[in-house]
């Protein structure tokens, strides 16, 4: 299988990050995908991928950073997507839930830094790797206003969550859709209105990544402890189980897919 989007990059990782990858490896997790939020994170991403023929980078300014950049920060991202193993540009996007560590940052200023980021991505001719909390309205209509700087296949929604309109039109736009350890969880999450189990069922099996967004979001039964790519075993397990298909056929097809999508 493939963990699409992990943050080994991040400091919960520090102590143990090589043997986090035997793991995985033994596991059956083909090929790992790090994720940075920052510049700082991009760095390390990049750094890591170097390091290890299965790991990879994909490099961004997540939505809570956008405030909180330098002039000049596009020369440095656009520079760090150049390394060889980077493959896409991530996370980015908008996010309007309140963190109690963050607030909502001002959607101006995340449209402006998400705006900025398509452009580099098209560009550089990588794909989206994006974030939607709360705000999948306002990123779809940037898309469709900005459809001309997608490529063919357009990129990944992170994580998905969110309405089952947002879900078709990014799927009509050509979009993948990740799933994470989350969808084990019962219930809704916060201001959701659709549960995950609807929105994989909603989804075709060619259309479907597996991510874990590790540290977080670990699945049932680990949740609670830090997560880590080995676990994305378990989501796909709930997906075979909620599609009603083979563990087997959703390791083959996610795969295959995370490679369509990041040219890999």
């Amino acid at each position: 299988m493939v963990d699409v989007h992990c943050h080994l990059n991040f400091k919960a990782f520090e102590e143990d990050c090589n043997d986090v990858i035997k793991r995985a490896k033994k596991e059956g997790v083909e090929i790992i995908i790090n994720t940075g939020t920052s510049l700082e994170t991009s760095a390390r991403a990049v750094e890591l991928a170097n390091q290890y023929d299965n790991l990879y980078a994909i490099v961004g300014i997540h939505p809570h950073h956008a405030d909180k950049l330098e002039d000049g920060w596009e020369e440095k991202i656009r520079k760090i997507a150049q390394s060889k193993k980077v493959i896409g540009i991530g996370e980015i996007g908008l996010d309007y839930y309140s963190y109690k560590s963050n607030g909502i940052v001002d959607p101006k200023i995340q449209k402006e830094v998400f705006l900025t980021q398509i452009q580099i991505a098209y560009e550089l001719n990588l794909p989206l790797q994006i974030h939607n909390r709360h705000a999948g309205e306002d990123i779809i209509e940037i898309l469709k206003e900005n459809k001309d700087k997608l490529h063919k296949i357009p990129g990944m929604f992170h994580c998905f969550a969110g309405a089952l309109d947002v879900l078709s039109q990014a799927l009509d736009l050509g979009f993948y859709i990740g799933f994470d350890g989350n969808i084990t969880y019962k219930g809704l999450a916060p201001g959701e209105t659709v549960s995950l189990p609807d929105l994989c069922r909603n989804t075709p099996i060619e259309r479907i990544l597996t991510e874990t967004d590790a540290p977080f979001l670990s699945p049932e039964p680990k949740r609670g402890g830090r997560n880590e790519p080995s676990y994305v075993i378990i989501t796909g397990g709930k997906i075979a189980e909620i599609k009603a298909i083979s563990q087997k056929e959703v390791d083959l097809k996610t795969t295959q897919n995370a490679k369509t999508v990041f040219n890999i």
